[in-house]
């Protein structure tokens, strides 16, 4: 469900880029000392960004170290790594377990189960550290597993619409929430705003990129009872739109003024290119099958995000 959450790589400065990457390669330093090698697959600049906006809001210290890793042995990675590097890696892991067990319930992945296998000594771990997240993300899931498995059952329209993607995306959102409030302090609620409306992102992005694909394979998809909408990739583009705009509210209610243009390069810009790089497909698709010219000159901002490590992603 992850890998939305990302930068634009073309309007980060050099110290901007240098420095996310240095986050990122602490997070990954993070999951391997803490967990072994095999979790720091589970690394994704999702938690990253987690990472990041808990750092620029509370101002640890960090710990830098320039480092050499197995993944590119002849460069220099500089790092950074702190209380909340340590706290996303922790989530990272337990977000990764339950999904690849989520996968596994559903579609009887092979592959996820064995993941799940390898992510359960670390995942126990993790859930022993913050046991109370732990329980909430155990919750969420649970209600949204009951809701997509009563609704394959249910095809009346109160159930295969607008209310269904909003209550699913919704579960998702009170996940997200509770792991951004880190603390429970004066700074929870529009954290806990911030975390659920990107989880609700997260959600709705993530059916609209699958819908093609669950179609065929008879999987659940909250966007699938609106598959004949000829305006439905509109439809999705408005309820993202209104979503992230809840989202970006949050994250301006924080006091936050270290790496705050990076953060908002994400917000503003990264977080869309997944997004308009499926809608594109989608409108070329049904442009060629109505015989129309290709939208080739449709272009967006954030068709460009900042590229994900192939040995971790």
């Amino acid at each position: 469900m992850f890998g939305y959450v990302t930068a634009y790589e073309p309007d980060l400065r050099i110290r901007e880029f240098q420095l996310y990457r240095s986050y990122y390669c602490g997070l990954c330093m993070e999951l391997k000392d803490n967990y072994g090698q095999i979790p720091r697959l589970t690394l994704s600049y999702d938690t990253t960004f987690l990472a990041l906006v808990l750092t620029s809001l509370y101002e640890p210290e960090d710990v830098k170290r320039d480092i050499r890793c197995a993944a590119h042995p002849l460069e220099i990675h500089p790092t950074r790594r702190n209380e909340y590097t340590r706290y996303a890696a922790d989530m990272g892991v337990l977000l990764s377990y339950y999904a690849c067990m989520d996968d596994w319930q559903d579609e009887r992945k092979i592959k996820k189960r064995v993941m799940a296998a390898l992510l359960s000594g670390p995942s126990r771990r993790a859930a022993g550290k913050h046991e109370q997240k732990a329980d909430v993300i155990v919750r969420c899931l649970n209600d949204l597993h009951t809701l997509e498995t009563e609704s394959m059952r249910d095809t009346s329209p109160d159930t295969s619409g607008a209310a269904l993607l909003d209550q699913a995306g919704g579960l998702f959102g009170d996940l997200m929430a509770e792991i951004f409030d880190v603390r429970g302090d004066m700074w929870s609620e529009p954290l806990r705003r911030m975390g659920f409306y990107l989880g609700k992102y997260i959600y709705i992005l993530d059916a609209y990129d699958d819908l093609d694909k669950d179609i065929l394979s008879g999987s659940f998809n909250p966007l699938a009872g609106m598959r004949d909408r000829p305006d439905l990739d509109e439809y999705v583009r408005d309820i993202l739109t209104m979503v992230m705009a809840e989202c970006s509210a949050a994250f301006e209610a924080l006091p936050i003024v270290e790496n705050v243009e990076l953060l908002r390069n994400i917000l503003y810009c990264g977080v869309w290119s997944g997004f308009e790089k499926r809608y594109r497909e989608r409108t070329q698709a049904k442009e060629s099958a109505d015989g129309g010219a290709s939208p080739g000159a449709h272009e967006d901002p954030a068709d460009n995000p900042v590229k994900e490590d192939p040995v971790h992603e």
